[in-house]
């Protein structure tokens, strides 16, 4: 695992155990890794976060969003999203992850490695009538580190009951932080 990546996971383990928070990790077995290197392409970034740190039972909490990240043994299955139809789903776009309170997909897109042997996270809104995707994250590496920023910016925030003007204050909050760490997707908006 390079140290990009290794960085990004350790600042998401560390905010669970800031906040308290159960996430459960365990290591893919390596022959399902590599039935979804073949199957769905996934790139090494991915593959290798996967047999370090296969999301067991990860989800993500803030006021305004919940990431549940999808187990190696649940990837296959979960490549049928919900929501419109086929209207504009690419066959380059692998589902990692979900958000629990909207139903949207986090994925991957898979056509566009970088040299690294990443590629970007995109989501789109569930329940219209073609996908439309909205960038999250430069590569899944960024995509975790987001994850941990996003966390940790809501330690201060109630879980429930979030009105308005705390959503507000917590996204504006939010901003400058991720603009730190991958400034396309601060620009993208999708966390802000």
């Amino acid at each position: 695992m390079d140290s990009d990546l290794a960085e990004s996971l350790k600042a998401l383990k560390e905010v669970f155990t800031h906040r308290h928070l159960r996430a459960e990790f365990g290591r893919a077995d390596p022959a399902r890794v590599e039935t979804l290197r073949t199957t769905l392409k996934i790139p090494r970034r991915f593959r290798e976060f996967l047999l370090e740190a296969d999301p067991l039972r990860v989800e993500t909490r803030t006021p305004v969003e919940r990431v549940e990240l999808i187990p190696s043994e649940r990837l296959l299955d979960e490549q049928k999203p919900s929501g419109p139809g086929s209207g504009g789903w690419r066959p380059s776009w692998v589902v990692i992850a979900h958000s629990t309170l909207l139903g949207d997909p986090y994925f991957l897109d898979v056509s566009t490695l970088d040299a690294e042997g990443d590629c970007a996270v995109l989501t789109a809104m569930s329940g219209t009538e073609t996908w439309k995707p909205r960038l999250c994250a430069s590569s899944f590496a960024m995509f975790l580190r987001i994850l941990a920023v996003t966390m940790e910016a809501a330690k201060d925030f109630p879980e429930s009951s979030v009105d308005m003007d705390d959503e507000q204050v917590f996204r504006e909050a939010l901003a400058p932080r991720i603009r730190e760490y991958d400034p396309a997707a601060a620009k993208a908006g999708h966390w802000t």
